[in-house]
């Protein structure tokens, strides 16, 4: 049986992080940016790259080599885990929405602090 730290589960884990990261990138095409609105859209898509990027490597650490999620966000930890996960991808899904369209610039750089609120909490969460 093969334990989490082996070699083929290394290179599946950063494989899946790759193409996780890549069906990202096509979906928001960050170098597509808006004719009207082109600052905020940039700073929502490249803040949610960077968001992707850094969960993908902390839960490639988590779960091969700190030995699993619940053990490095335990109890209330793990439901601010969660939070955190969703958050900015509900955001980044729901800027299509109509409800958003005419107060789109205000939405873009709302996410886009939330993104940076997200990588920060994730990476004090993480590291203390």
């Amino acid at each position: 049986m093969n334990t989490p730290d082996t070699p083929l589960n290394n290179i599946l884990g950063i494989l899946l992080i790759i193409i996780a990261f890549t069906l990202a990138y096509a979906y928001l095409k960050p170098h597509i940016l808006h004719k009207i609105r082109p600052v905020s859209t940039l700073l929502l898509k490249s803040s949610y790259l960077l968001y992707m990027l850094v969960m993908m490597i902390v839960l490639y650490i988590s779960l091969l080599h700190r030995g699993g999620i619940e053990k490095v966000f335990p109890d209330i930890e793990f439901f601010a885990f969660l939070i955190v996960l969703f958050a900015p991808t509900i955001g980044i899904l729901a800027r299509k929405l109509g409800q958003f369209k005419k107060k789109r610039e205000n939405f873009n750089v709302f996410f886009t602090i939330v993104n940076i609120m997200c990588i920060t909490v994730l990476l004090i969460m993480f590291f203390i």
